[in-house]
């Protein structure tokens, strides 16, 4: 491949991926969910399962431990979290989702298959299937977060 072929792959991708992180947060904010942005579902994602530390939560987004914190306290008062006492670290808190939080992300998800949706009536179902298995080849699922 040569390096235009390959720059120009790189671009799409890249706005593949802009427009679908813009399409999901747009779809969560016309689900009545205000004053939410794009780092608020990267840091959700990381939440969702069992919650996590700061710190945990810092190595995920790949900022700095204060930038975790100042996020946190941002989703803890618009009540999308809370902290609760670590089960196995009684130094630690843990931030978990609160309803609201789960049903934010619930919109999410809702928003992102309305997008895939779009994309399987463009391509087909089966180019879409395709198009996931390859692209979690190529970036198996690991972090997910912003290109700060």
């Amino acid at each position: 491949m040569q390096n235009s072929e390959a720059m120009a792959l790189s671009a799409a991708l890249l706005a593949a991926a802009g427009e679908l992180t813009r399409r999901i947060n747009d779809g969560v904010v016309a689900r009545g969910f205000e004053g939410m942005r794009p780092a608020h579902g990267f840091a959700f994602a990381r939440l969702a399962p069992d919650g996590a530390t700061v710190t945990e939560l810092a190595v995920h987004l790949g900022v700095t431990k204060q930038a975790a914190s100042q996020l946190v306290e941002e989703i803890v008062a618009k009540g999308y979290a809370e902290r609760r006492p670590h089960p196995g670290d009684a130094r630690a808190r843990l931030v978990v989702l609160t309803e609201l939080g789960w049903a934010c992300t619930r919109a999410a998800e809702a928003a992102a298959a309305e997008v895939v949706g779009e994309w399987a009536e463009l391509l087909g179902e089966g180019e879409v299937r395709v198009l996931r298995d390859r692209l979690g080849r190529i970036a198996p699922y690991g972090p997910i977060r912003p290109a700060w």
